[in-house]
C-alpha cells in the first residue's frame, strides 16, 4: 500500500466517523423531539413526580391521622370495631386516630389507646347523633397532619396503606385517594398487646401473605370505596358546598368522588389494588342508646336514610359509573407502582414523566411488557360493577313523610326531669332557626324540638337533622318576608304556639318556648324550673328603664316557661280559647287572661295571678333577660360584651319590624353561629371552601 492511499484511507475513515457522530447526534435530537410529543403525565391532568421539598418519605414517619365514626363499643359491632382500629394503629406508630362519635362507650375504648386515639364531638350530629358527613370533612381538613384518611369503622387495613400514601406523597399535585375493601365474616387472627404482631386465634403468630391468602379465597368486593385518603394542601377536595348526608348512609362518598373528579381540582386515584382491606361482615345489633324509642326501633331509624334519599335525588348523584371509569386505577406489578388508565390503555410509571402506552410502545422490554399486561389483564377481568344507589334499600313510598309523632319525639328528646325546649318556625326563617339551634347544641341543649309552619321548613329540618313535627292546624299561606310583629300572618302564626305548648303539657312534659330570635348566652332552665310548679316565668317587654315590668300588655309570649301541673294547663287552656276568638297575636291574650285586663292581677311589680287558676306568672328580671329594646343594648359596639357583663341567659332580637333588618341586626352583632353556605354550626376550626 502506498503513502497515498493510505493517505487517503485515512481521511475516508475520518470521514465515516463524522458521518457515524452526526447520524447520533441527530438520533439524539430525533429522540428527544419525540419524547416531547409523547403524551405526558401532565396531560391528563397528572402533577409531575417532582419531589415535594417539604415531604416526608419515611413510611416510619410521614403523619396520617385516620378519621371514622364508629356506632357504640358493644356487642359484635363494637369487637368489629376494635379489630379495626388495632390494625389501622399497627400500620405506623405515627399514625393517630380521631373517633367522631358522643356516646360514652367510644370515650371508653378511646382511652385504651393514651393520645393515639381520641374523641371528637365538636362537629354537627343530628338529633339521633348521627354524624354529618359533610362536617367530618371539614373538621379533619382542619388537622395539621400531612395526609388524612376517613375509614368505614369497621375496615381492617393489613398491608400496602403506608407504602402506597407514601408513593402517593412524592407527587408535586393535590390528590384524593380511595379504595375499595373485600367483604370477611372473620379475621383469622387478632393483635397482641403491642398492636405490632398478629396472632392465629391458637395463640401461634401469622404472617400477613398467610392472612391474605386465607381471606382472598373468596373475596367479594364493597364497592363504596369506604376508604378515602387526601394530602393536606391548600386545594379543596371538590368544587362547590358538599350538601349535608348523615354518615355511613350509602351515597355520601360516591358524591364527593364524583364531584372531585368534576372539579378537576385534585387527581383521584383508586388504590383498591394496592392496599389489602377487609370490611368485617356480620350481624349487626341496633344502636342500643335508640332501644328506648318503640317509633325509632319501628322504623329501623328511616330518617337517615330518607334524608340521604332526599339529598341524592337533588343533587342527581346517581350518575357514578361514567365517573368511576375515569379513576386512575393505582396498580402494583413487578413490585413497581404505576398508574393505569383503563379507558385509554395506558400505564403512567411513577417516577417517569412520560406516559408509556404499553400497546404501541416497542422499547419497554418484551418480559416487562408481558408481565404488566398480566397484572392488568386480571385486574381488568375483576373490574367491579360499582353501585352504591339505594335501589336495594328500604322503599319508601312518600320520601319526606316522616310518622314520628310529636309524642314520639319527646320521648326521645326530653331531658330527665321531662322538660321539653319548643321552637316553632317558617321557612323564611331557616337560617334565624339554624343559628339558635347550633347556639343550643354549643350549650350541650339537646332537649329540643321544632315545630314546622309548612313543609319546606320540615323537609329542611329533616335534612339538617332536626327533631321536628309538623302542626295540621298551621295557616297554609305564610308570607315569606311580611310576617313581622303587628301583620295578619304574624298573628295567626303565635297563635299556633300556645296550641302546641298546650299539648306538650297535657302529655306530662314542661316547656320552655323559645322564639328563634333569642340568643342564649347560657343554659336558662335550672334557673326557670328553680320557680317550682303553677308558676309561669315570662319575659317583660316592658322597654322603660325604671317602673314596673309587668304593666299591661308586657308580657312576652316569645319566652317563658311552664310547667305541666293542673294549675299551668288550666291557665294555658284560658289563653288558648281567648286568642281563638281575638283578632290580636295570642301575646294580648296571655296578659289579658293571666293579669287581668289593664293589669287587674298584678300583685307587684313584677308578678301577677290569675285568679281561677291560682296560676302565679313572674316576669324575669330584665338584666338576665333582656328583651330588643331593654337599654339599648342591640345599639352598643358590642351587644355580647355588654350582655355578658351583666350575666345575660338570652337577649331576644325584638322591638324591629321585619325580617331581614332582625336578621342584619343579629349577624352583624356577631351573635349568629350558623353558615348557611356550608350548612353547618361556626366553629373556630371551620375553614370554608368557595
Amino acid at each position: 500500500m502506498t503513502c497515498v492511499n493510505l493517505v487517503f484511507d485515512l481521511q475516508a475513515y475520518k470521514v465515516e466517523l463524522w458521518s457515524i457522530w452526526l447520524s447520533g447526534f441527530v438520533l439524539i435530537g430525533l429522540s428527544l423531539y419525540a419524547t416531547q410529543r409523547l403524551p405526558s403525565i401532565n396531560d391528563h391532568h397528572i402533577g409531575t413526580s417532582k419531589l415535594n421539598k417539604n415531604a416526608i418519605f419515611d413510611s416510619e414517619s410521614l403523619g396520617i391521622t385516620i378519621f371514622t365514626a364508629p356506632k357504640p363499643f358493644v356487642g359484635s359491632t363494637g369487637t368489629k370495631q376494635a379489630v379495626a382500629v388495632q390494625s389501622w394503629l399497627a400500620l405506623s406508630p405515627y399514625v393517630t386516630v380521631v373517633l367522631y362519635s358522643q356516646h360514652p362507650s367510644v370515650v371508653s375504648f378511646a382511652g385504651g389507646f393514651a393520645s393515639r386515639v381520641s374523641v371528637d364531638t365538636d362537629i354537627d350530629f343530628s338529633f339521633l347523633g348521627t354524624p354529618f358527613f359533610h362536617s367530618m370533612i371539614a373538621k379533619s381538613r382542619s388537622f395539621a397532619s400531612e395526609i388524612s384518611v376517613i375509614v368505614d369503622p369497621e375496615i381492617a387495613i393489613l398491608s400496602g396503606f403506608i407504602s402506597t400514601l407514601n408513593h402517593m406523597y412524592k407527587l408535586d399535585h393535590d390528590w384524593l385517594l380511595v379504595a375499595s375493601s373485600q367483604n370477611v365474616s372473620y379475621l383469622p387472627f387478632h393483635l397482641d398487646e403491642s398492636l405490632k404482631h398478629r396472632q392465629a386465634h391458637n395463640g401461634k403468630p401469622t404472617k400477613i401473605h398467610e392472612t391474605r391468602k386465607t381471606l382472598q379465597k373468596n373475596r367479594h368486593w364493597n364497592h363504596c370505596y369506604p376508604i378515602m385518603a387526601w394530602n393536606n394542601k391548600d386545594m379543596p377536595l371538590h368544587n362547590g358546598v358538599l350538601p349535608p348526608f348523615l354518615y355511613g348512609k350509602g351515597i355520601h362518598n360516591n358524591w364527593l368522588i364524583h364531584e372531585a373528579l368534576s372539579s378537576e381540582f385534585r387527581i383521584v386515584f383508586d388504590a383498591s389494588w394496592t392496599i389489602t382491606s377487609f370490611h368485617l361482615k356480620g350481624d349487626d345489633h341496633p344502636n342500643p342508646a335508640l332501644q328506648n324509642s318503640t317509633a325509632l326501633d319501628i322504623e329501623n331509624r328511616s330518617w337517615e336514610y330518607i334524608g340521604n334519599s332526599y339529598i341524592g335525588e337533588q343533587y342527581g348523584t346517581f350518575l357514578y359509573s361514567e365517573a368511576y371509569s375515569s379513576l386512575l386505577k393505582l396498580l402494583k406489578c413487578n413490585n413497581k407502582y404505576s398508574f393505569f388508565d383503563a379507558k385509554k390503555n395506558i400505564v403512567y410509571p411513577i417516577g417517569n414523566r412520560v406516559a408509556m402506552n404499553l400497546w404501541k410502545n416497542k422499547i419497554v422490554p418484551s418480559w416487562l411488557k408481558e408481565n404488566t399486561m398480566n397484572c392488568i389483564d386480571h385486574v381488568k377481568s375483576l373490574n367491579r360493577i360499582i353501585d352504591c344507589s339505594l335501589k336495594d334499600q328500604k322503599k319508601i313510598s312518600a320520601p319526606l313523610k316522616l310518622p314520628f309523632s310529636l309524642e314520639s319525639l319527646l320521648s326521645i328528646t326530653a331531658d330527665e326531669t321531662k322538660t321539653i325546649v319548643l321552637t316553632v318556625a317558617g321557612y323564611s326563617y331557616k337560617d334565624m332557626m339554624m343559628s339558635w339551634i347550633c347556639r343550643l347544641r354549643k350549650l350541650s341543649i339537646e332537649n329540643f324540638i321544632v315545630c314546622a309552619l309548612d313543609q319546606e321548613t320540615y323537609k329542611f329540618s329533616i335534612l339538617q337533622g332536626i327533631p321536628v313535627f309538623t302542626d295540621p292546624t298551621a295557616p297554609n299561606d305564610i308570607s315569606f318576608d311580611d310576617c313581622h310583629f303587628g301583620t295578619k300572618c304574624f298573628q295567626r302564626v303565635t297563635k299556633v304556639k300556645s296550641r302546641i305548648v298546650l299539648k306538650i303539657l297535657k302529655l306530662g312534659y314542661n316547656v320552655l318556648l323559645s322564639d328563634v330570635d333569642t340568643y342564649w348566652f347560657k343554659n336558662p332552665i335550672p334557673l326557670l324550673q328553680s320557680y317550682g310548679p303553677a308558676v309561669l316565668a315570662a319575659q317583660s317587654d316592658e322597654f322603660n328603664k325604671q317602673g314596673p315590668i309587668n304593666l299591661p300588655r308586657r308580657l312576652n309570649s316569645g319566652f317563658y316557661h311552664a310547667h305541666s301541673d293542673a294549675q299551668t294547663i288550666a291557665a294555658i287552656e284560658k289563653v288558648v280559647n281567648h286568642a281563638e276568638t281575638s283578632g290580636l297575636s295570642e301575646q294580648p291574650s296571655f296578659y289579658d287572661i293571666l293579669c287581668g285586663e289593664g293589669g287587674s292581677n298584678r300583685v307587684s311589680d313584677n308578678t301577677c295571678v290569675e285568679p281561677e287558676t291560682n296560676l302565679t306568672v313572674y316576669f324575669l328580671d330584665r338584666d338576665l333577660f333582656p328583651n330588643g329594646a331593654y337599654q339599648d343594648l342591640w345599639r352598643g359596639k358590642n351587644v355580647k360584651a355588654e350582655c355578658l357583663k351583666k350575666g345575660c341567659f338570652i337577649i331576644h332580637n325584638n322591638w324591629i319590624s321585619g325580617r331581614l333588618k332582625k336578621l342584619e341586626r343579629q349577624v352583624l352583632s356577631g351573635l349568629w353561629d350558623y353558615d348557611s353556605g356550608t350548612r353547618m354550626c361556626l366553629r373556630n376550626w371551620l375553614r370554608i371552601e368557595l
